[in-house]
Order: C-alpha cells, then sequence, then structure tokens
C-alpha cells in the first residue's frame, strides 16, 4: 500500500468518497455547461433570464443529484436497474395513452407541475439493464442465440414506443446504445453483420414504401430525408433550417464574427437555436477554433468515462460506464452530424449545452452512475 492510499484509508468513509470522485470529469462537466450559458445568453440578445438562468437553475439542480447518485453505492445501482427500466416504460406507454402533445409529437408526460420526457429516462435506464443483465449472465452464454435474443427485446420494446411518438432521433439513440453495450459485453461480430444487413435492407424498404398503404414513416421525416439529400431542392421550405444553418457554419470561418455578433441568430434565421441548432450559433460566432474546443471538452469527457471503465474490475459498473460514455458520445455525435447536414435532422439536442430540462437532469444522473462506478470500484 502506497503512502497516498494508506492517508486516504484514514479519513472518515463520507469524505474519502469525495476525494474518490474523479474530479476532472465534474469540471469538464461544469466547462461544456459553461458553454452551453454563454451561448443561451448570446442568443437571447444579452437577456440571461429567457433561456440561460433557467438552465442554470436545472444545471445546479442536475449536479446536486449528482453527487447524491455518487455517493450511493454501485451495487444498489445494479440491483435497482430492472425497476429504472419497467418504469420508464410504463412512463412510455403512459405518454402514448395520455401524453402531451408538443411540435407535432407526443413525447412529454405531465405529473403534478413536472413536465418530463421518459424517452430521455429511456436512455440511462436500457444501459442500466443491459449492463446488470451481462453481470449476471455467464459469459460463456453471451453469444448463444437465446441470451441475445433477450437483450434485443430489451432494446427493441421501448424503441418501438419511442418511434410511435413519433421520434426518430431518440430510437436511433436506443438502438445504437443498446447495441454498444451489447458489443462490449462481447457479443460475436456475426450478430453485428446481420443487424447491418437488415439495416441496409431497412433503408430500402423505407424508400420503397414512400407513398405506399404500408408506409415505414412519417411523411415529415420523408420530407428531412429529402432537405438531407438535396438540401438546395426546397430552400424556403423543408431545406430552410439545415440551409441556415449551414450558412451559419460556414460565416464562422477560423475565429468566427464574435460573441453576440453572429447574424443568423440575432436576426433570427436560425431555427430552433436554443436547443437543436445551438451549435450552429457557436461556430458562427466562435468559428473552428470555438467549434474544436467544444469537440475537444466532450472528448476529454469520453476519455476519462473510458479510462475509469477500464481500471473498474466490477463488471457490471464497467459495462455502465462504457454505455453511458458511448451514449454521450452518439447525442453529441449525431446533432453535430446533424446540424452540419451530414445525416438527417432527428431533433437531437446538443448534450449540456442545448437548451433543455429533462435532457440535461438525466444526463447528469447518468454522469453520477459513472462517478458511482468510479468512487466504488474495487481497490
Amino acid at each position: 500500500m502506497s503512502f497516498l492510499e494508506y492517508n486516504v484509508k484514514t479519513v472518515p468513509t463520507g469524505l474519502r468518497k469525495v476525494l474518490y470522485l474523479n474530479w476532472p470529469l465534474v469540471l469538464l462537466l461544469v466547462a461544456v455547461a459553461s458553454v452551453g450559458f454563454l451561448m443561451l445568453y448570446s442568443v437571447a440578445g444579452g437577456q440571461v433570464e429567457t433561456w440561460a438562468m433557467p438552465q442554470m437553475k436545472r444545471f445546479v439542480a442536475g449536479m446536486a443529484g449528482m453527487f447524491v447518485v455518487a455517493f450511493v453505492p454501485i451495487w444498489f445501482w445494479r440491483n435497482v436497474s430492472a425497476l429504472a427500466y419497467f418504469v420508464s416504460l410504463l412512463l412510455l406507454v403512459a405518454v402514448e395513452l395520455f401524453g402531451s402533445i408538443g411540435m407535432g409529437a407526443q413525447r412529454w408526460i405531465e405529473i403534478g407541475p413536472l413536465r418530463i420526457q421518459p424517452s430521455e429516462m429511456m436512455k440511462i435506464s436500457l444501459v442500466m439493464l443491459l449492463a446488470a443483465y451481462y453481470d449476471w449472465l455467464d459469459l460463456k452464454k453471451t453469444s448463444r442465440p437465446l441470451w441475445v435474443a433477450i437483450p434485443v427485446l430489451m432494446v427493441l420494446v421501448p424503441t418501438i414506443l419511442v418511434l410511435k411518438q413519433p421520434d426518430l432521433g431518440t430510437a436511433i439513440l436506443l438502438l445504437a446504445g443498446g447495441g454498444a453495450v451489447m458489443f462490449v459485453a462481447g457479443v460475436s461480430w456475426w450478430y453485428f453483420g446481420t443487424v447491418i444487413a437488415l439495416v441496409v435492407a431497412l433503408i430500402f424498404g423505407v424508400f420503397e414504401s414512400r407513398g405506399t398503404s404500408w408506409q415505414l414513416l412519417e411523411d415529415y421525416q420523408y420530407r428531412r430525408i429529402d432537405t438531407f439529400l438535396d438540401p438546395s431542392s426546397d430552400p424556403l421550405g423543408a431545406g430552410y433550417n439545415i440551409t441556415q444553418a449551414q450558412i451559419a457554419l460556414g460565416s464562422g470561418g477560423w475565429a468566427g464574427k464574435g460573441f453576440m455578433q453572429g447574424t443568423q441568430s440575432r436576426l433570427n434565421f436560425l431555427p430552433e437555436k436554443h436547443t437543436d441548432f445551438i451549435f450552429t450559433t457557436l461556430a458562427e460566432e466562435f468559428g473552428f477554433l470555438g467549434a474544436f474546443s467544444l469537440l475537444s471538452l466532450y472528448a476529454l469527457i469520453i476519455a476519462f468515462c473510458v479510462f475509469s471503465g477500464l481500471g473498474n474490475k466490477d463488471r457490471f459498473a464497467s459495462l455502465l460506464t462504457f454505455g453511458i460514455a458511448t451514449s454521450f458520445f452518439l447525442f453529441f455525435a449525431v446533432n453535430m452530424s446533424m446540424v452540419m447536414g451530414l445525416m438527417p435532422v432527428v431533433g437531437v439536442p446538443l448534450p449540456l449545452v442545448s437548451y433543455g430540462g429533462t435532457a440535461m437532469m438525466i444526463l447528469l444522473l447518468a454522469f453520477g452512475l459513472v462517478q458511482s462506478a468510479h468512487i466504488h470500484r474495487p481497490r
């Protein structure tokens, strides 16, 4: 035992957990959220009360929740993972039955004064359940068909419910996040090859079904695909959002136009400038350097999660950390790809930067699980 380890072990248990926190990860989360506060202040025209202040209050509450989750032993989260999944599933069913509608989609449910989006909860509870499942499962059974079919059902059931809302972006994230946990757990490459082949066939079926009685997507989702393939085909209609976003991205140049000097956002050309398209405001005002700096912060968060997962000898904790890290990567990768025109617009917010309550709170609680895995790892 080293001198440092000896001295840490002489500290009372409660304070020892504080010392064991992954503090670089905490500071990185604060840094990314601060970028969000700055941009929300900018897009509101210098008004802090409009979006920045509510976001700050949510962040403080989310950080408090993160620390509470972090200090709870990781075995507790393993034991409640099934409960978290089924509660999220019931809330998704409740959304289908009597959820509130906003912007053409039925994705929210009101519980007293709270308005929550259960699909955000499912992103994390699904990862928790899959990590617990593979922690329980014998390693020799990981790739056997029966034991692969069970987690596939765990992923498909909430994905179908989310697709019915409709919320294609979150459905994609659920599929990709669940698949990532299965991959890390050691499921055979053959299954993933089969899935890729089915996805290619599904894409073909999506295009073939358009305009038929068995159409697989909503009309607005087809318009998003058309816009993705050729934004200039309808620059004032369906292609307006991505066209204005690309103008903002390109006009930022190397160092940007300056803080609160972005014309696209200031003159309200940018759609959803405080939510899904906030990255374009950042790129316009701070240019390539600002966009790259934010991407670097995201990459460092992923790196600290991966290093923590690799060093954890507890299988559940390790899989949970990798699963949350992968989900977080998908969040910002999909958003950035979407606003840059690399993939269709699917309505995925930029994590910790876009304005939003449920998404931020759930994400910080997820990082609380990462911290719990880090604090309580075998030493």
